[in-house]
């Protein structure tokens, strides 16, 4: 379908999704998570920055997923209080992670950096008990070479290893042990992964950088020069709505779930209103991807959130 010509309707990329998502990895891998400890020997650290004492460690996990993470600090915001701080520093160090590959010029630092966050947590859980759970599972390094993804499988693993443990993560904090909030949460990851695809297009491209899915390119006769130049060609916006229907159907399969995923799990997915909100707003510009409105912050995000966590949905 033409992206010119919709009007509401949203096609699969291809005829389904699988049904079935696997499953979040055993309880064994983060059930003695607990908080990082200050690792000697960083600069970028979440506890070295901050300065001595907790609280010095929560306002600096605070205020980088207030820079760098706002949807996912304003969703943070509205989980129970007793669980919020362990969110903040969860999502805070999925933030030093995947800051990593922009902040380094050469593969090799970029790897080691990678490093010395993986021995942090083996640290972690070998040495002594840490205070606070924080766990995620690490960025593959493959990810830090600057090549397209070769399909949107391939983007979509990505996603579940990343966004995806990032939500299951958060069930584990929040006391949720249920297949379906897990099912649910893989496919809103997927969705989150897809999403961050599209919206940071813009900024890979100024960096002289195209990530998209080099399959759906294909199939619509694009290159990446076209994204590169910021075309606006019909061709370009079908890559682009291709991409945001995929996304758009994985938030359809999550919201499948809706009257068997607990209650209590609800407050670890209002990520979907975010996604929602960009989804409509790309669609609204006829998927043009470099609209400047696409980068504007949509000022009612956060009573979006909190009404739809007052209706205790997702």
């Amino acid at each position: 379908m033409a992206a010119s010509k919709l009007v509401s309707a949203w096609g699969p990329l291809r005829p389904g999704v699988p049904g079935l998502c696997r499953r979040r990895p055993p309880r064994g891998l983060w059930a003695h998570a607990r908080r990082l400890p200050e690792p000697a020997g960083s600069g970028r650290s979440v506890a070295a920055v901050s300065g001595p004492g907790a609280s010095g460690t929560d306002r600096y996990c605070l205020e980088l997923l207030r820079k760098r993470d706002y949807e996912g600090y304003l969703c943070s915001l509205l989980l129970p209080a007793e669980s919020r701080s362990s969110a903040f520093a969860l999502r805070a160090f999925n933030v030093e992670l995947a800051q990593v590959k922009d902040s380094v010029s050469e593969k090799t630092i970029g790897l080691m950096r990678m490093q010395f966050w993986k021995k942090t947590v083996d640290d972690v859980y070998c040495d002594s008990p840490p205070h606070q759970p924080v766990a995620i599972e690490l960025w593959k390094e493959k990810n830090l070479d600057d090549k397209a993804y070769r399909n949107i499988q391939e983007l979509e693993n990505y996603a579940e290893n990343t966004q995806s443990s990032l939500l299951y993560l958060t069930l584990e904090i929040l006391g949720i042990k249920d297949l379906h909030a897990d099912h649910a949460a893989s496919h809103i990851g997927k969705a989150q992964g897809i999403v961050t695809c599209l919206r940071a297009t813009p900024y890979h491209g100024s960096r002289r950088r195209v990530f998209l899915p080099m399959d759906i390119c294909m199939l619509h006769g694009v290159s990446q020069e076209d994204f590169l130049r910021k075309s606006q060609d019909k061709n370009v916006r079908d890559v682009v709505y291709d991409m945001a229907s995929q996304a758009h159907l994985h938030l359809k399969h999550a919201r499948s779930f809706h009257k068997s995923v607990p209650v209590k799990a609800f407050p670890a997915f209002l990520q979907t209103v975010a996604l929602e909100d960009y989804l409509k707003k790309i669609q609204q510009v006829d998927f043009d991807i470099f609209h400047p409105s696409l980068q504007q912050k949509n000022t009612l995000l956060p009573l979006s959130l909190y009404i739809q966590s007052w209706r205790k949905r997702y």
